[in-house]
Protein backbone atom coordinates (compact mmCIF):
# COMPACT_ATOMS: atom_id res chain seq x y z
CA UNK A 1 0.00 0.00 0.00
CA UNK A 2 1.41 3.38 -0.92
CA UNK A 3 1.21 6.49 1.25
CA UNK A 4 -1.13 8.02 -1.32
CA UNK A 5 -3.59 5.09 -1.27
CA UNK A 6 -3.42 4.91 2.53
CA UNK A 7 -4.67 8.49 2.78
CA UNK A 8 -7.72 7.81 0.60
CA UNK A 9 -10.92 7.62 2.58
CA UNK A 10 -13.77 5.49 1.30
CA UNK A 11 -17.07 7.27 1.93
CA UNK A 12 -20.37 5.50 2.25
CA UNK A 13 -23.75 5.98 3.87
CA UNK A 14 -26.08 4.00 6.05
CA UNK A 15 -28.93 4.12 8.50
CA UNK A 16 -29.12 3.46 12.22
CA UNK A 17 -32.52 2.27 13.40
CA UNK A 18 -33.03 2.36 17.14
CA UNK A 19 -36.11 0.16 17.38
CA UNK A 20 -36.59 0.32 21.14
CA UNK A 21 -34.69 1.85 24.02
CA UNK A 22 -35.68 2.88 27.54
CA UNK A 23 -35.85 6.67 27.95
CA UNK A 24 -32.85 6.75 30.31
CA UNK A 25 -30.68 5.15 27.62
CA UNK A 26 -31.54 7.65 24.86
CA UNK A 27 -28.90 10.31 25.67
CA UNK A 28 -26.24 7.60 26.06
CA UNK A 29 -27.09 6.28 22.60
CA UNK A 30 -26.70 9.79 21.16
CA UNK A 31 -23.31 10.22 22.87
CA UNK A 32 -22.09 6.81 21.68
CA UNK A 33 -23.09 7.47 18.07
CA UNK A 34 -21.61 10.99 18.23
CA UNK A 35 -18.29 9.51 19.34
CA UNK A 36 -18.23 7.40 16.16
CA UNK A 37 -19.45 10.08 13.75
CA UNK A 38 -17.42 12.91 15.24
CA UNK A 39 -20.42 15.27 15.26
CA UNK A 40 -23.10 16.12 17.81
CA UNK A 41 -26.08 13.78 17.56
CA UNK A 42 -29.57 14.74 18.66
CA UNK A 43 -32.16 12.19 17.58
CA UNK A 44 -35.90 12.75 17.17
CA UNK A 45 -37.20 10.21 19.67
CA UNK A 46 -40.77 8.94 19.37
CA UNK A 47 -42.71 6.44 21.44
CA UNK A 48 -42.36 2.84 20.36
CA UNK A 49 -45.89 1.40 20.35
CA UNK A 50 -44.60 -2.19 20.05
CA UNK A 51 -43.19 -2.05 23.59
CA UNK A 52 -44.54 0.25 26.31
CA UNK A 53 -42.12 2.72 27.92
CA UNK A 54 -39.59 2.55 25.09
CA UNK A 55 -38.54 5.01 22.40
CA UNK A 56 -37.41 4.73 18.81
CA UNK A 57 -35.37 6.88 16.40
CA UNK A 58 -33.66 6.72 13.02
CA UNK A 59 -30.50 8.33 11.81
CA UNK A 60 -29.18 8.39 8.25
CA UNK A 61 -25.45 8.96 8.21
CA UNK A 62 -22.60 9.50 5.76
CA UNK A 63 -19.07 8.59 6.73
CA UNK A 64 -16.11 6.28 6.31
CA UNK A 65 -16.43 2.64 5.38
CA UNK A 66 -16.76 0.62 8.59
CA UNK A 67 -18.94 3.17 10.37
CA UNK A 68 -21.83 0.72 10.87
CA UNK A 69 -19.44 -1.72 12.56
CA UNK A 70 -18.10 1.02 14.84
CA UNK A 71 -21.63 2.13 15.78
CA UNK A 72 -22.58 -1.47 16.53
CA UNK A 73 -19.49 -1.91 18.69
CA UNK A 74 -20.49 1.15 20.71
CA UNK A 75 -24.08 -0.04 21.24
CA UNK A 76 -23.72 -3.80 21.55
CA UNK A 77 -24.48 -5.40 24.87
CA UNK A 78 -26.73 -2.63 26.17
CA UNK A 79 -29.66 -4.40 27.78
CA UNK A 80 -33.15 -3.49 26.59
CA UNK A 81 -31.82 -2.01 23.33
CA UNK A 82 -32.96 -3.20 19.92
CA UNK A 83 -31.28 -1.71 16.87
CA UNK A 84 -30.11 -2.20 13.32
CA UNK A 85 -27.20 -0.50 11.60
CA UNK A 86 -26.78 -0.70 7.85
CA UNK A 87 -23.98 0.42 5.58
CA UNK A 88 -24.24 0.71 1.82
CA UNK A 89 -21.62 -0.93 -0.39
CA UNK A 90 -18.85 1.44 -1.43
CA UNK A 91 -15.84 1.39 -3.69
CA UNK A 92 -14.11 -1.91 -2.97
CA UNK A 93 -16.30 -2.99 -0.03
CA UNK A 94 -19.53 -4.86 0.39
CA UNK A 95 -22.34 -3.40 2.42
CA UNK A 96 -23.10 -4.55 5.94
CA UNK A 97 -26.13 -5.13 8.08
CA UNK A 98 -26.06 -5.47 11.85
CA UNK A 99 -29.03 -6.37 14.05
CA UNK A 100 -29.04 -6.52 17.83
CA UNK A 101 -31.65 -7.65 20.33
CA UNK A 102 -31.38 -8.31 24.06
CA UNK A 103 -32.32 -11.98 23.61
CA UNK A 104 -30.21 -12.80 20.53
CA UNK A 105 -27.21 -10.49 20.68
CA UNK A 106 -25.61 -9.17 17.48
CA UNK A 107 -26.06 -10.53 13.96
CA UNK A 108 -23.82 -9.40 11.09
CA UNK A 109 -24.17 -10.01 7.39
CA UNK A 110 -22.40 -8.74 4.31
CA UNK A 111 -24.79 -7.26 1.75
CA UNK A 112 -24.48 -6.93 -1.98
CA UNK A 113 -25.27 -3.95 -4.18
CA UNK A 114 -29.01 -4.69 -4.11
CA UNK A 115 -29.19 -5.26 -0.35
CA UNK A 116 -29.20 -9.04 -0.54
CA UNK A 117 -27.33 -10.93 2.16
CA UNK A 118 -24.07 -12.44 0.87
CA UNK A 119 -23.04 -15.66 2.60
CA UNK A 120 -19.46 -16.86 2.29
CA UNK A 121 -18.57 -20.32 1.06
CA UNK A 122 -16.99 -21.24 4.42
CA UNK A 123 -20.14 -20.33 6.37
CA UNK A 124 -22.28 -22.38 3.96
CA UNK A 125 -19.94 -25.38 4.24
CA UNK A 126 -20.01 -25.18 8.04
CA UNK A 127 -23.83 -25.04 8.05
CA UNK A 128 -23.98 -28.07 5.74
CA UNK A 129 -21.53 -29.97 7.96
CA UNK A 130 -23.58 -29.28 11.13
CA UNK A 131 -26.75 -30.42 9.36
CA UNK A 132 -24.99 -33.53 8.00
CA UNK A 133 -23.79 -34.44 11.53
CA UNK A 134 -27.37 -34.07 12.78
CA UNK A 135 -26.54 -31.12 15.05
CA UNK A 136 -29.36 -29.10 13.50
CA UNK A 137 -31.69 -29.03 10.51
CA UNK A 138 -30.38 -27.47 7.30
CA UNK A 139 -33.39 -25.14 7.19
CA UNK A 140 -32.55 -23.80 10.66
CA UNK A 141 -28.91 -23.33 9.65
CA UNK A 142 -29.87 -21.33 6.54
CA UNK A 143 -32.37 -19.25 8.53
CA UNK A 144 -29.62 -18.37 11.02
CA UNK A 145 -27.23 -17.41 8.19
CA UNK A 146 -29.92 -15.11 6.77
CA UNK A 147 -30.71 -13.56 10.17
CA UNK A 148 -34.28 -14.85 10.34
CA UNK A 149 -34.41 -15.06 14.16
CA UNK A 150 -33.42 -11.37 14.34
CA UNK A 151 -35.90 -10.42 11.62
CA UNK A 152 -38.67 -12.28 13.44
CA UNK A 153 -37.96 -10.45 16.70
CA UNK A 154 -37.48 -7.02 15.13
CA UNK A 155 -40.38 -7.04 12.66
CA UNK A 156 -43.05 -5.71 15.07
CA UNK A 157 -40.67 -2.88 16.01
CA UNK A 158 -39.93 -2.04 12.37
CA UNK A 159 -43.59 -1.87 11.48
CA UNK A 160 -44.32 0.43 14.41
CA UNK A 161 -41.72 2.86 13.05
CA UNK A 162 -43.21 3.42 9.59
CA UNK A 163 -43.56 7.10 8.82
CA UNK A 164 -41.12 8.18 11.55
CA UNK A 165 -38.84 11.15 10.81
CA UNK A 166 -35.27 10.49 9.64
CA UNK A 167 -32.34 12.88 10.20
CA UNK A 168 -29.17 12.95 8.07
CA UNK A 169 -25.73 13.41 9.65
CA UNK A 170 -22.30 13.42 8.03
CA UNK A 171 -19.19 12.07 9.65
CA UNK A 172 -16.36 14.53 10.20
CA UNK A 173 -12.83 13.65 9.03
Amino acid sequence: MTAQSASKTVTTSGVLYIHSAPRALCPHIEWAVASVLGVRVSLDWTHQPAEPHTWRAELSWRGQSGTAARITSQLRGWQQLRFEATEDPSDGTEGERYCSTPALGVYRAATGSHGDIVISEDRLRAALARAHRGESALEREVEALLGKPWDDELEPFRYAGEGAPVRWLHQVG
